[in-house]
């Protein structure tokens, strides 16, 4: 059975037993045996299902996306269980399922409910640099998780509806990180940043944390090229700028990448120290960031090859079958920084994070890389 085959099986899988109040992919809220919420990883889940639609022609895909954040959104555009003034950056990225929806169904409680999202960005606490806070209970944190979460629902609802006025705020704030985060003896970025460098995890000189993470290092790739489609032609010199970033992002990481499956490690840069291994979402994300790059002209055409082949590595090595039914395997559940003890951000915390299967931070990249690669085949730009 082929990779294409065998991922249809496998999303056809998940969505059957799958609803708003109970999906298959959050193992977060699986584990926690919680009530689902509002969250940026069915969002992550949901977005690629609308982009799946699009490509595929396959309404069935759009039915569900609808049905599922239909359930969340009240006819006045509210959201259940998102609460704006958590100033959680993560809650932002379930919108951008909005945009593509209200495109599609028309439901004039979509466009309301990115309105209600948008506000939350309009109070949104700043560091000292002007880059949003991470989240109401990471004061003056940056991390690059949050730029991929907020930063391209923010340029899209200013271009939409604000004649791209913030636009400038939002390059900004890449500008901060890559000034900030980059180590520039290995074109990496550090995972956080503590502008106000009183957190236990970060360097007291630099408020640095002390390690590149593969998901977060992801996180922000797809941040770049997302956001770089969504800016207009008017914005030529900050456009070559972010391509000049995530080009160096890339070439930076090629290093690294896994000889024989083309995957990336947990800590991106330390692959021969155990018990380091090859995680599946970070690798999904950057084969998607790589191949999409390659499409939009932004990295030569010969990146695309890089991108496919940890593509192919993790449907090789991480899609498995067991009692009848597919996994994806080797997935990080979740890592941050703070908030407990143990989220020191060393390279042991980032082993100790557990490994599960089928977690949407995984699946969700790898069905975007998955439609790179029909784009590919069908030569779609």
């Amino acid at each position: 059975m082929g990779s294409s085959r065998i991922l249809n099986t496998y999303i056809q899988q998940l969505i059957e037993t799958s609803t708003p109040e109970a999906p298959a992919w959050n193992i977060e809220k699986i584990r926690a045996g919680k009530p689902n919420t509002w969250n940026y990883i069915d969002g992550c889940m949901i977005k690629a299902l609308i982009e799946l639609n699009e490509i595929t022609g396959k309404d069935a895909y759009l039915d569900f996306a609808d049905r599922f954040i239909d359930y969340f959104v009240d006819d006045d555009g509210m959201i259940a269980s998102y609460d704006p003034q958590e100033y959680n950056l993560d809650n932002i990225n379930a919108g951008k399922t909005l945009y593509g929806l209200y495109n599609l169904t028309g439901k004039t409680k979509y466009r309301k409910a990115m309105d209600v999202i948008y506000g939350q960005l309009e109070g949104q606490p700043r560091t000292k640099e002007g880059n949003f806070w991470h989240k109401l209970i990471y004061p003056n944190q940056v991390w690059l998780d949050g730029l991929y979460m907020a930063q391209p629902f923010y340029v899209q609802y200013e271009l939409s509806y604000r004649d791209g006025r913030a636009c400038s705020d939002s390059f900004h704030q890449f500008q901060v990180v890559h000034d900030l985060m980059r180590n520039e003896r290995n074109g990496l970025y550090y995972h956080a940043y503590d502008s106000s460098r009183k957190d236990f995890w970060c360097d007291p000189v630099t408020g640095l944390s002390s390690n590149f993470w593969l998901r977060a290092e992801g996180w922000f790739a797809m941040a770049l090229i997302d956001t770089w489609e969504l800016l207009p032609a008017n914005m030529s010199a900050e456009k070559d700028t972010m391509r000049r970033m995530f080009s160096e992002l890339i070439d930076a990481m090629l290093p690294y990448q896994d000889e024989k499956t083309g995957m990336w490690h947990q800590v991106i840069n330390l692959g021969r120290i155990a018990p380091n291994y090859l995680e599946t979402s970070g690798s999904a994300i950057f084969a998607n960031a790589i191949m999409k790059g390659a499409r939009l002209g932004v990295l030569d055409e010969r990146y695309w090859d890089y991108g496919y082949k940890a593509y192919k590595g993790i449907c090789d090595t991480c899609m498995n079958e067991e009692g009848g039914r597919l996994t994806l395997d080797n997935i990080c559940l979740v890592a941050g920084l703070g908030n407990t003890e143990h989220r020191e951000g060393t390279f042991d915390y980032y082993m100790r994070e557990p490994k599960v299967r089928n977690d949407a931070k995984g699946v969700a990249p790898l069905v975007l890389a998955y439609i790179e690669v029909l784009r590919h085949e069908r030569g779609k730009r």
